[in-house]
């Protein structure tokens, strides 16, 4: 299965002020992680067009059962602004009573 590129919601403060802030306690490891390929806080528009062109081009996975709705999972390289990969896992849900997914957390990974 493949999430719609158009309609999947990604937060813009899940990428700017979490995933690419190093002030963030949850976000500074992946923060260091985006930044080795390219990415930024004031680039996080970048980072969701290649998340929606890199990563939901792609099958997605079940993930783990949650009692808010059902999640997804995409694990695969990204390919940065500077031209690096690193691998990185996206974590996608459809909450009940809704139809587009969103992205919940992004995930460093090593090559699996």
């Amino acid at each position: 299965m493949k999430l719609p590129q158009d309609t999947t919601i990604i937060a813009s403060e899940k990428l700017r002020d979490y995933a690419l802030n190093d002030l963030s306690p949850d976000g500074t490891s992946k923060a260091h992680y985006l930044a080795d390929i390219g990415y930024e806080q004031d680039t996080w528009r970048q980072l969701e067009h290649d998340l929606r062109t890199q990563h939901l081009s792609l099958e997605c996975q079940p993930g783990r059962p949650s009692r808010y709705g059902r999640k997804y999972e995409i694990c695969a390289p990204l390919r940065g602004p500077n031209g690096q990969q690193r691998w990185l896992r996206t974590v996608w849900m459809i909450r009940h009573g809704e139809t587009s997914a969103r992205l919940i957390t992004l995930i460093p990974e090593k090559h699996p």
